[in-house]
């Protein structure tokens, strides 16, 4: 074989590792040495911690009503009438809520008819 030759060769074996090399190495880094799955579970921690945060102001706010519910006479009436219905002796109700199967009335008073 001619001396030309084998350097091709050896340039051709040489740019095959190389391009190996430059496939493999990304490959390994990110898919099975756990980059992907590294990123993947920040992704789901950041979440985590946002729902975290919001369940704790939920947690503070219900904290503050129970503690008005003990202590606030004015909270304890707020509750009653609204989710109770109750009302206090000598108070007149008026329900303007319409029969089940009612029409629903127009907002607005019927026009003339339009002459044909």
């Amino acid at each position: 074989m001619r001396r030309e030759t084998r350097t091709w060769a050896r340039r051709a074996v040489a740019a095959v590792v190389v391009m190996f090399a430059l496939g493999y190495i990304p490959y390994h880094v990110y898919a099975r040495s756990g980059l992907a799955r590294t990123l993947e579970l920040r992704r789901d921690l950041k979440a985590l911690r946002a729902r975290n945060a919001l369940l704790a102001a939920e947690i503070d706010r219900l904290e503050r009503e129970a503690e008005a519910l003990r202590n606030d006479p004015g909270a304890i009436e707020r509750v009653a009438r609204a989710e109770l219905g109750w009302v206090r002796p000598g108070e007149i109700i008026v329900d303007l809520t319409p029969p089940p199967g009612a029409e629903r009335p127009s907002a607005f008073p019927p026009g003339p008819k339009a002459a044909r």
